[in-house]
C-alpha cells in the first residue's frame, strides 16, 4: 500500500483541514463536501485524513465491523457475543463514480436463495465503510440510483438489500466526504443537504505559498516514506489532539445563549428545515472540544455558520453558495445573550461564555504547514457568493448604434435574462439506453418492469415469474423430490425495465441584430434560462452554440454544469448579421464529436431564433440545407419561435420543417401558458380601467 501524503504537510487550505478535523472529532457533524477547481489538493487532504482517524475496536472475523461492546443484533455475520474484540485502523473506502449497485450495497446470491433458502451475502462498500470514511471523488457525477442508496443509508444508518422477498440488513454509519468541481455540474438538493459542512477551495495566488506546494509535492514524489517520516511528529500531535477532543466532547456545554444565536442565524438566512440548526450545534460543540474548552463561544457559532450554511441557502441551482458575513455578524450581535450557566445576574453579556459580538476580523489564521496549532480561518474563497455571471457582465461595445444588418455592427451590451418559468416537457422520441435521468424514455436498471431476458453478465434484477417458468418444465428430469424448486443458472431471467434517461440538450441561440430589441432578448434569455433549469432537474448535459455577425461559436461545449451555461448566457451580447446556417453547421459538428465521446446519450437540439437569415447569397436556402443534415441523422429538435409583432413571416416554422422538428412559440413554451395568457388579459383590462 502506498504511503499517503501527510495531512499536516498540506499547505494552506485551512478551512478544508478544519472541516475534516471537526468531523474526525465528531462524526455526527455529518461529513464534508469539498467544492473547488481541479488541482487544489481536495483528494490529497481527504485521503490523508484516514491516517489521523483513531483506531476502532471490532468483533474478530465480522465483515461488518460490529463494535464488540454493542454488536449489531441484526448483523448478517451474527449473533455476536459481547467481548473484547480486536483493534484495527479506521478504514477509508472510496466509491467510484461508475460503481454498480451491487458493489455499493452488496450482492445476494439469488440462485442459492431460491434453491437452498440460504442468504449468501457478499458485503459491499457500505459495509466496508461502517465506522470509517466513505469518500466519493467527483460526487456530483454519481448516478442517481447510487445517490438514492447513499441517501437511504445516511438517513437510517443502515443498508438494506432486498431481492424478490429476500432481504439482508446491516449497520452502515460512516463519515461521508465528497469532492467536486462545480464546473462539471451541481449536486441534487437532497444529497447536498446531507453533507454537514461545505468548503470552497481554490489555489493560492501567493507565489511563496505556491512555491512551497511544489517543493513539498516534489519531495514527496521522490521519497514518499522519507517525506512522511519528516512529518511524523506533527501527524502524531494532531492524532493525539483528535483523541483528546473526542474525550472532551461529551463535557462541552451548549448554553441557551449559543442555541439562540444558532436558531436566529438559521432563521435570518432562511435555510430550509431544521437540519442546519442541528449541524451548527454539533459543529460549534466540536469546535469548542477541538480548542480544549467546555463552553461554546460566539466565535464557535460564527465559524459553524460559515461551514454549515453556505450550501443550504441556495434557492436555485444557479445561485453561488456563500454567506453574507456582515449580516452574520449583525445577527450574532443582536442575539448575543448569556449562556444558561452564567447566572441571571451577570451584568456582562459579552463575557467569556456570553456569545457576544465576534472578533471584528473573524478567527485568526492557522499555521501554514497545517499542523495542530489552530486551523481556524473563515472561508477564503467563494464565501461571499455572487449572482451568476456577475463578474462576467459584458461592457458596452463600439458600434452600438450601428445598423444591425451590417456585419459586426449593431453590437449591444449584454442584457439581463427575464424571469424564468416552468417549461413544458421536451423529450426525445423512441426508447434510448443513455445515462439515467428524467427526460426521455429509456431502458434502465431502475423503473417499471416491461419484460425479461437472459442475463448478460451478473444478475442484478431477477424476474421471478420468468425464472420459475423457465425452470418448471425440467423439474422431473432434475429429480425433484421435495417442495423446493430445482433452479439452475440457465433458468435465471433478468428483468428488463423502462425508466427515464438524461439527454444532451444543445441550445443554438440567435444573438444577431434581429434579436436585439431589449425586451425581446430579455424574454429570449429568460426562456433559455428556464430550459436550463429544466435540464438541471432532468440531469441532462447541456451545450450552447451562438451565432451573430459573420460566424458561429461554441459558447459552452457539452457539460454537466448547467450553471456554467447560465453564466455564459447571461453575458451573451447581441448584434450584427444573422448567420443561421453557420450556427446550424457548428451545432452539427458539436453533435458529431459528442457522439464519439458518449454514443449512448441521445441529443435534443433547441434552436432559439426568429428564423431570419442574412449574409451571403441566398442565406435562407443555405440554412435549409444545413437543417436537413439534422433531419437525415434523425436528431430530435425543437425551434423556439421568437418572432413578435403584428407582421410575422413564419420563417421559424419553415426551419422546424426542414429540421424535422417541432416549432413552439415563447408563450407555448410555458407549462402554464394558458394561465399566463389569462393573467395578461386581466392585467390589460385593469390598466384600461
Amino acid at each position: 500500500m502506498s504511503t499517503p501524503f501527510p495531512f499536516t504537510a498540506v499547505v494552506g487550505q485551512d478551512d478544508l483541514r478544519l472541516a475534516l478535523l471537526l468531523n474526525a472529532v465528531s462524526p455526527a457533524v455529518g461529513g464534508v463536501l469539498v467544492r473547488g477547481e481541479k488541482g487544489t489538493a481536495k483528494s490529497t487532504a481527504v485521503r490523508a485524513l484516514s491516517a489521523l482517524m483513531p483506531e476502532v475496536d471490532v468483533v474478530a472475523g465480522c465483515r461488518f465491523s460490529c463494535a464488540p461492546g454493542s454488536p449489531d443484533p441484526a448483523c448478517p455475520d451474527g449473533p455476536h457475543e459481547v467481548g473484547p474484540g480486536v483493534r484495527r485502523p479506521a478504514r477509508m473506502v472510496e466509491l467510484p463514480v461508475g460503481a454498480s449497485e451491487d458493489r455499493l450495497v452488496g450482492a445476494l446470491d439469488i440462485e442459492r436463495a431460491l434453491a437452498e433458502g440460504v442468504k449468501a451475502f457478499e458485503p459491499g462498500l457500505l459495509a466496508d465503510a461502517h465506522r470509517g470514511i466513505l469518500y466519493v471523488d467527483e460526487v456530483n457525477l454519481l448516478h442517481d440510483h447510487l445517490v438514492d442508496l447513499l441517501l437511504d443509508a445516511a438517513a437510517m444508518g443502515a443498508s438494506y438489500v432486498e431481492r424478490e422477498g429476500v432481504s439482508v440488513r446491516h449497520a452502515a454509519r460512516f463519515l461521508l466526504v465528497g469532492t467536486m468541481n462545480p464546473e462539471e455540474g451541481e449536486l441534487r438538493p437532497q444529497l447536498l443537504d446531507r453533507f454537514g459542512l461545505t468548503v470552497e477551495v481554490a489555489a493560492s495566488r501567493e507565489p511563496d505559498q505556491r512555491v512551497e506546494v511544489v517543493r513539498r509535492r516534489l519531495a514527496y514524489d521522490d521519497d514518499p516514506e522519507g517525506f512522511a517520516a519528516r512529518w511524523a511528529d506533527e501527524e502524531s500531535a494532531v492524532r493525539a489532539r483528535i483523541v483528546a477532543a473526542r474525550e472532551l466532547l461529551p463535557s462541552v456545554r451548549l448554553g441557551d445563549g449559543a442555541l439562540r444565536q444558532i436558531a436566529a442565524t438559521c432563521a435570518a438566512f432562511e435555510v430550509d428545515g431544521m437540519r442546519a440548526d442541528i449541524v451548527m450545534a454539533r459543529t460549534a460543540t466540536a469546535l469548542a472540544a477541538w480548542d480544549g474548552r467546555t463552553d461554546v463561544l460566539a466565535e464557535d457559532v460564527r465559524q459553524a455558520a460559515l461551514l454549515a450554511l453556505p450550501h443550504r441557502r441556495r434557492r436555485n441551482p444557479f445561485d453561488a453558495p456563500g454567506l453574507d458575513e456582515d449580516k452574520l455578524d449583525e445577527t450574532l450581535e443582536e442575539f448575543g445573550g448569556r449562556n444558561e450557566d452564567e447566572g441571571d445576574d451577570d451584568p456582562d453579556p459579552d463575557g467569556p461564555g456570553g456569545g457576544g459580538q465576534p472578533p471584528e476580523n473573524g478567527p485568526q489564521d492557522g499555521s501554514q504547514d497545517g499542523s495542530q496549532d489552530g486551523s481556524r480561518n473563515g472561508p477564503q474563497d467563494g464565501a461571499g457568493g455572487s449572482e451568476p455571471g456577475g463578474d462576467e457582465a459584458a461592457r458596452p461595445q463600439a458600434g452600438e448604434s450601428g445598423q444591425p444588418g451590417a456585419s459586426g455592427a449593431g453590437e449591444q451590451q449584454a442584457m439581463r435574462a427575464g424571469e424564468p418559468f416552468r417549461t413544458k416537457v421536451l423529450s426525445v422520441p423512441g426508447l434510448g439506453e443513455g445515462a439515467a435521468g428524467r427526460r426521455s424514455r429509456a431502458r434502465t436498471e431502475h423503473g417499471r418492469t416491461t419484460g425479461a431476458r437472459r442475463p448478460r453478465g451478473a444478475l442484478t434484477k431477477l424476474h421471478l415469474a420468468a425464472t420459475v417458468q423457465a425452470a418448471a418444465p425440467h423439474q422431473r428430469a432434475r429429480g425433484r423430490s421435495g417442495r423446493g424448486l430445482v433452479v439452475r443458472r440457465d433458468d435465471l431471467r433478468q428483468a428488463t425495465r423502462e425508466g427515464r434517461e438524461g439527454n444532451l440538450v444543445l441550445f443554438v441561440v440567435d444573438a444577431s441584430g434581429s434579436m436585439a430589441a431589449r425586451q425581446r432578448m430579455s424574454a429570449v434569455k429568460g426562456a433559455v434560462l428556464s430550459l436550463l433549469l429544466d435540464a438541471y432537474q432532468r440531469r441532462d448535459k447541456v451545450g450552447l452554440v451562438t451565432f451573430r455577425g459573420s460566424a458561429a461559436e461554441v459558447a459552452l461545449p457539452p457539460t454537466s454544469s448547467v450553471d456554467a451555461a447560465a453564466v455564459r448566457l447571461e453575458s451573451l451580447p447581441t448584434g450584427g448579421r444573422t448567420p443561421l446556417a453557420a450556427g446550424l453547421l457548428k451545432a452539427h459538428d458539436v453533435l458529431r464529436v459528442e457522439r464519439l465521446r458518449d454514443p449512448a446519450r441521445r441529443p435534443l437540439v433547441v434552436v432559439v431564433t426568429d428564423g431570419r437569415a442574412t449574409g451571403g447569397p441566398d442565406p435562407v436556402a443555405l440554412a435549409g440545407r444545413a437543417a436537413r443534415l439534422f433531419a437525415a441523422d434523425e436528431v430530435a429538435s425543437v425551434v423556439v419561435d421568437c418572432e413578435s409583432g403584428p407582421v410575422r413571416l413564419g420563417l421559424a416554422g419553415q426551419l422546424a420543417g426542414e429540421l424535422g422538428g417541432t416549432p413552439v412559440t415563447l408563450d407555448e413554451l410555458r407549462a402554464d401558458s394558458i394561465a399566463g395568457l389569462v393573467r395578461d388579459v386581466q392585467s390589460s383590462n385593469r390598466r384600461a380601467a
